[in-house]
């Protein structure tokens, strides 16, 4: 029997990493899922942020974000470490910049792997370090007048 890493479908991806974008247009996860179809993935993984109506026991408003010019390019750094790391088929990530409103999409990032415990694992990963080393800032507006700024 034949092994199935001779598989076209098991080899790499070409260019798995098929969208990455920081915009102050509104986000859809149809674009996000449609962007990581790979007929070789058995499992996509896709998560989607929105705007929260609370936050530390306060109600919020509404909430701006803004990037540093370097945003992207950190976004892909961050994007091809996850491509690195696992067998990752597509990856997708949109971040949301301006003013949004309670409801509104923040960020949808989306993973297809061979399969869904992979897939989990690189999406989990990928919005994890996307928050945490993306230079992206949350200006938060409560109900009671107070603001807060929030780091990436």
């Amino acid at each position: 029997m034949a092994s199935t890493r001779s598989h076209p479908g098991e080899q790499a991806a070409q260019d798995p990493i098929r969208l990455l974008a920081i915009r102050e247009t509104p986000l859809t996860v149809d674009e996000v899922f449609r962007a990581v179809g790979d007929d070789a993935a058995g499992g996509t993984a896709l998560f989607v942020g929105t705007v929260r109506n609370h936050d530390g026991g306060a109600d919020v408003d509404c909430l701006g974000y803004s990037s540093h010019p370097s945003a992207e390019a950190e976004l892909r750094r961050v994007a091809e470490k996850i491509v690195a790391g696992h067998p990752v088929r597509a990856l997708a990530a949109v971040h949301r910049v301006g003013d949004l409103e309670v409801g509104d999409l923040a960020v949808v990032v989306a993973v297809s792997c061979p399969h869904r415990a992979e897939a989990f694992e690189a999406c989990r990963k990928l919005i994890d370090d996307l928050k945490h080393e993306v230079p992206i800032w949350k200006h938060q507006k409560f109900s009671d007048g107070t603001e807060e700024w929030v780091g990436a």
